[in-house]
């Protein structure tokens, strides 16, 4: 598992105004809580930070936080943007113990589709039905993304997720059964696709009749 650092310092100026302050400064305020250690309040570089979160790894990895020269094993676990701007607003990040399971959203990565009899053959789409599973495992054991391969889709196949292999000592955090496996990818006609969606929208469409929105007998009776 790579190494991804992220460079902090830490803060005492609290609240809404130092915040902004913060902000119109490039710095992105931030907070780290969790463990038997106390919440600390952080600030960071927004260029360097905005940089960082433009990768899948930032969201999905065990990061190493280094706030003034100590350096702590986070995940972050929560990230406000400005409405409009390019701008990170605030973030939390979580502690997290090497010898205590996590729970996280991994993605998924789809590979060989284009060569996938499937992929090859006209009029077919793959679709991706699920993009990350949420899991549970040691920090250490944390994958960036688990990859799906696809090379052997042909049409009219689906791939569930009781087919997906994990690596060693990560599981899906929610049990998979014959109940419960949803589909991670599909190979069908596009022709087939589109049926779907006219149906779909031909019964989103239908108006449903309400008492309310009905006369009933003798709802006019005496007035006149």
């Amino acid at each position: 598992m790579a190494e991804h650092k992220i460079t902090a310092t830490g803060r005492t100026d609290e609240g809404k105004g130092a915040s902004r302050r913060l902000r119109h400064a490039a710095q992105v305020p931030a907070i780290v809580y969790g463990g038997s250690a106390d919440p600390v309040s952080i600030q960071l570089d927004h260029e360097k930070t905005w940089q960082a979160s433009q990768n899948e790894w930032f969201y999905a990895s065990i990061l190493t936080l280094a706030i003034d020269g100590k350096a702590e094993q986070v995940l972050l676990r929560d990230m406000q943007r400005h409405p409009y701007r390019q701008q990170i607003m605030h973030l939390d990040f979580q502690r997290v113990s090497a010898n205590e399971a996590v729970r996280m959203s991994v993605p998924f990565h789809f590979v060989n589709g284009d060569t996938s009899p499937a992929g090859k053959a006209a009029d077919v789409a793959l679709t991706h039905e699920l993009n990350d599973i949420e899991v549970t495992c040691l920090p250490a054991d944390l994958p960036e993304f688990i990859e799906v391969d696809l090379a052997k889709m042909e049409v009219g196949d689906t791939i569930h997720l009781s087919a997906i292999s994990f690596p060693k000592g990560v599981e899906p955090a929610t049990k998979v059964d014959d109940e419960h496996d949803p589909a991670v990818a599909v190979a069908r006609y596009v022709k087939e696709e589109i049926e779907e969606e006219i149906d779909a929208d031909a019964a989103a469409d239908v108006p449903s009749l309400k008492q309310d929105d009905a006369t009933a007998p003798g709802d006019d009776a005496g007035e006149g």
